[in-house]
């Protein structure tokens, strides 16, 4: 595979385009290319685009095998820190395993709010439930693992890291994420009221404002 190149591309059913990539940024980067060349008039017809952590579905085109060839061709772009919308998110720092992570990142309670907040994160993809964007963006050297024993009722609002991942839960559900903070209204997280239901759909770029207006720093 070249650089830029896409890792495979194959028919999935008479309708539909599976790419896979080989990790989260690559998809990231098909999937601006994609939303740009569909803003631009230059994406042949495709009813949906749903990415995944390391795949795309293309559904809804007119013939896959074609799609496949072209896009097997492609040089897809890294994207620029400023592509997408950007939707901040207040929140809490009052997570109940804060100082959980506070010790594994090495740093005490009160300074997460302020390490967390500092980053731009990006939503890779949706899914769970409705409305829960999984969100890239925390380095490496800060990814925590899920609980051993997973919470039989995480509330609507909580803000939780597992892994690569950071994401606000926007209903009550069961989970094994860590716990780090509070969204104080989920509510606009999914609101059928909205021609978009979601807030927060692939591709968009998120913030976390503290509440009380500290943090934030270098994306």
């Amino acid at each position: 595979m070249t650089e830029g190149r896409l890792v495979d591309v194959r028919p999935a059913g008479r309708h539909a385009l599976l790419v896979e990539l080989p990790d989260a940024e690559r998809t990231g980067d098909l999937l601006a290319e994609l939303l740009r060349r569909r803003a631009a008039g230059t994406l042949p017809p495709v009813e949906e685009i749903v990415p995944g952590a390391r795949t795309v579905l293309l559904d809804g085109v007119k013939d896959p095998v074609e799609w496949a060839r072209r896009l097997a061709g492609w040089d897809v772009p890294s994207r620029t820190e400023d592509d997408g919308e950007l939707v901040e998110i207040p929140v809490r720092y009052d997570g109940p395993d804060l100082a959980d992570v506070a010790a594994r990142w090495g740093i005490g309670p009160d300074e997460v709010a302020a390490r967390h907040s500092s980053y731009t994160y990006r939503v890779a993809f949706c899914g769970f439930a409705p409305g829960f964007g999984y969100l890239t963006g925390l380095p490496a050297e800060l990814h925590v693992p899920r609980r051993d024993t997973p919470r039989t009722r995480v509330p609507a609002g909580a803000l939780a890291l597992a892994g690569p991942y950071s994401a606000v839960y926007p209903r009550a559900t069961p989970g094994g994420w860590q716990l780090i903070g509070t969204m104080p209204d989920p509510a606009p997280l999914w609101d059928l009221a909205r021609e978009q239901p979601a807030l927060l759909t692939p591709g968009t770029r998120v913030r976390f404002v503290p509440e009380g207006g500290t943090g934030g720093g270098a994306a």
